[in-house]
């Protein structure tokens, strides 16, 4: 992983887009609960009724933009993975999916981004909860430009979008594309690389002859692009998520579903719950994220 000291956190980019977006778009609400809200005082005070605070009421932060939603407002909604995903999960179902209305939900934190904080601040399922739900647009960015484009994006529209933001993020930006972005070609088979594990993926996958595709947006699921990398290569696939491992597996099940295939999976794990502090890279290596792992991991699967 590569950070300039000149570059942005993911976090700063998005409050930067979201204050710079309330000047241009009349209909568009934040949401927040506590968490980042300090970052938003100066444009609460210049939009009143547009940036709201709701304290920690996560239930309550979902119930008002579905309302807002409801009157034709955008609601961007933010906090921490968990707070925004796991324990409003009934009014993400009710408020904004039943009733078929949009907003713009941006979690930080990830799967073990703040370790300090413990497990409540962890949140590794978030992607697979809302495969459970139809209609959702998700978003893991692997760099801050790439998060900036796809924030303009997701305001400018009127569907229901997840972004996940993350600390982690990879040396350069790749070119935000509807599908999956051909890095590199190969002929033993395909790794998908999701947001911020690219770097990781290309570094362990350099003496592998694979094809190497990355998405930045994993729903809707390119099943298209994965489809004709398996045909220019041998049907094996490996899928490299920064999220709770076999997320995607029935995505590729999907695509490649005539296909007689191999599929190995790599994320958080599922066999046990890591109650451990460390630091990142530490939890990288408990859950087979490193470069070290990877790499083993691809030289055995595509040998």
């Amino acid at each position: 992983m590569s950070i300039q000291v000149d570059r942005k956190l993911m976090r700063s980019v998005f409050v930067d887009t979201v204050i710079d977006s309330l000047a241009t778009h009349p209909k568009l609400v934040l949401l927040t609960a506590d968490i980042s809200s300090w970052s938003f005082d100066e444009a609460r005070a210049t939009y009143p009724d547009r940036v709201i605070n709701v304290g920690i009421r996560e239930q309550a932060l979902i119930g008002m933009a579905g309302g807002l939603a409801l009157n034709g407002f955008r609601p961007v909604v933010h906090t921490y993975t968990p707070f925004l995903v796991e324990r409003p999960f009934e009014q993400i179902k009710l408020d904004l999916g039943h009733q078929d209305v949009g907003a713009v939900l941006v979690s930080i934190g990830g799967s073990y981004d703040d370790l300090a904080r413990g497990r409540t601040h962890q949140a590794p399922g978030d992607v697979a909860l809302f495969d459970t739900l139809p209609g959702w647009t998700v978003h893991v960015p692997g760099h801050e430009d790439e998060a900036e484009r796809l924030m303009r994006d997701a305001l400018s529209a009127d569907g229901r979008v997840y972004l996940r933001l993350s600390d982690k993020v990879n040396g350069a930006a790749v070119p935000v594309l509807d599908g999956f972005t051909v890095l590199r070609r190969g002929g033993a088979g395909v790794v998908v690389a999701v947001g911020p594990v690219l770097d990781d993926v290309l570094a362990a996958t350099s003496t592998v002859d694979a094809t190497v595709l990355y998405a930045s947006t994993v729903r809707p699921f390119d099943h298209v692009g994965l489809r004709a990398a398996v045909d220019a290569a041998r049907p094996n696939v490996m899928v490299v998520e920064p999220y709770l491992r076999g997320t995607s597996a029935h995505e590729v099940a999907e695509a490649l579903g005539d296909v007689p295939h191999r599929l190995r999976s790599h994320g958080v794990r599922r066999d046990q719950e890591v109650r451990a502090y460390g630091k990142a890279l530490d939890h990288d290596r408990l859950h087979g994220l490193d470069t070290a792992s990877l790499a083993e991991s691809a030289i055995d699967f595509f040998r």
